[in-house]
């Protein structure tokens, strides 16, 4: 960027009727993030010097995620929806002063990769405006791009196109990069008088070539001008980005059984040498390091699972499960906001939640940490080389000791000191003869029952 100053500016006002919800589009999520923070992500990449979100409709909840992800963002508001230009020009009291480019980034536009924007700054060297253009396979109603060599003569939208430009395959992504200062006195120009009746912004390029200015286009690939209208074109999206981020996967040396099984997040780290058996999903917030074995029909959200660790099948990790190295969770076992220290296992049909595990304590079948009084959540701790005997009730506030134990069935209501076994279960008590006597009762009693029907 050779040390100019830049500025990202993000569309988000639109209310994306296709979409059929009540929820502002740039708010419906592919990987587990709005497409608005897609959009932000590829910006910040760049470690931009301001980012500008231009919100409508559903304004407040769209201000609300952004800031969310990122305090250093301003906000501004589109009351009317008169066009891009106009929308663009809304960020302009936000920019006053700022000395930079600027680039015109758009909320519903999840792909355009960082490289791409850094492309788009380098080519600002020579050129007074850059427009992000790519090949479309079906060109259809995008804004075509009109050349002379490496000159881009001007934008026209599909509906205002001759046959003769409908018949151009480069298109306009509508992204768009000038200096801060020169996008908007271009955009002071802007009129609309066209067919649609709106203040494009692609109508820039025709101003700045009436001046004297010189604008070129920066291709991309296809894929990263993916725009987001309807459900179905999220569900699109949502397989984009499954398609992208699991061939990437492999490639960094994680092994997938089953690819097309396995469901990512935008924020998934996994270490190389990891194995992912088939049906797992990774929620927001999953880092697993190198080594793991995530096995079949987990499902993963805010935790670590460190390496050597085994998860599942049919495990799930809640936010704030911390794994340590080696550590083992079996079928349908539930982590929440835990930390199981190194070789800890979990290995069958448990809930472990707000709880510490020591290093290689054993939790047996069945055990429930009883965190929850219906008010308040309470805190369950377990030392070292512990064995907690199957379906032991731990009921918090409460601490077993290094190397105690507890009987099967026990209820622990209160703490364990080091090396000392809790049973806490009724006396067993037989009665002869009584389990022949009551069956014969109740089957004498359901043998008249039918007689009298």
């Amino acid at each position: 960027m050779g040390g100019m100053a830049v500025a990202f500016i993000i569309l988000a006002a639109g209310k994306g009727t296709r979409m059929q919800s009540d929820l502002p589009k740039v708010l419906h999520k592919v990987a587990g993030a709005p497409l608005l923070i897609h959009a932000m992500k590829s910006g910040a990449a760049l470690e931009p010097d301001k980012t500008v979100i231009v919100a409508g409709h559903g304004g407040d909840a769209v201000e609300a995620v952004a800031r969310d992800w990122s305090d250093d963002v301003d906000v501004v508001m589109q009351t009317e929806q008169l066009g891009t230009g106009h929308a663009v020009l809304q960020a302009r009291d936000a920019l006053d002063g700022f000395d930079g480019d600027a680039i015109v980034l758009y909320g519903d536009t999840p792909f355009i990769q960082p490289e791409t924007l850094d492309a788009m700054l380098a080519a600002r060297a020579d050129h007074d405006v850059v427009v992000l253009g790519f090949e479309a396979a079906d060109a259809g109603r995008y804004g075509r791009l009109v050349m002379t060599g490496n000159s881009l003569e001007r934008i026209v939208e599909f509906k205002d196109a001759s046959p003769a430009e409908r018949d151009i395959t480069l298109c306009n992504s509508g992204v768009i990069c000038a200096s801060s200062d020169l996008l908007f006195d271009l955009l002071a120009d802007v009129t609309d008088d066209n067919a649609g009746g709106e203040f494009y912004l692609t109508d820039i390029i025709g101003i700045a070539r009436h001046r004297g200015l010189f604008a070129t286009v920066v291709n991309c690939d296809e894929a990263e001008t993916m725009g987001i209208n309807s459900r179905a074109e999220l569900a699109d999206a949502e397989a984009a980005f499954q398609t992208r981020a699991r061939r990437a996967a492999m490639d960094n040396g994680v092994t997938l059984q089953a690819p097309d099984t396995v469901y990512f997040s935008h924020d998934t780290y996994i270490g190389a040498d990891t194995i992912v058996e088939p049906n797992v999903v990774f929620a927001p917030c999953v880092t697993v390091e190198n080594a793991a074995h995530i096995r079949a029909f987990s499902h993963l959200e805010g935790c670590h699972v460190s390496r050597d660790s085994v998860v599942g099948p049919y495990a799930r990790l809640r936010p704030g499960a911390e794994l340590a190295e080696g550590v083992k969770i079996g079928n349908f076992v539930e982590i929440k906001n835990a930390v199981l220290d190194a070789g800890a296992k979990v290995n069958h049909l448990s809930y472990i939640g707000d709880a510490h595990v020591g290093a290689r304590s054993n939790i047996g079948a069945g055990t429930i940490t009883c965190n929850y009084d219906g008010v308040f959540k309470h805190r369950t701790t377990i030392g070292e080389d512990v064995f907690v005997g199957s379906n032991t009730m731990l009921v918090a506030p409460v601490m077993l000791g290094d190397e105690s134990m507890t009987a099967t069935g026990t209820i622990v209501t209160r703490d364990v000191p080091d090396g000392d076994m809790a049973v806490g279960r009724a006396r067993q008590e037989n009665k002869t003869g009584f389990a022949r006597r009551m069956f014969q009762k109740l089957k004498s009693k359901k043998t008249n029952a039918a007689k009298g029907a």
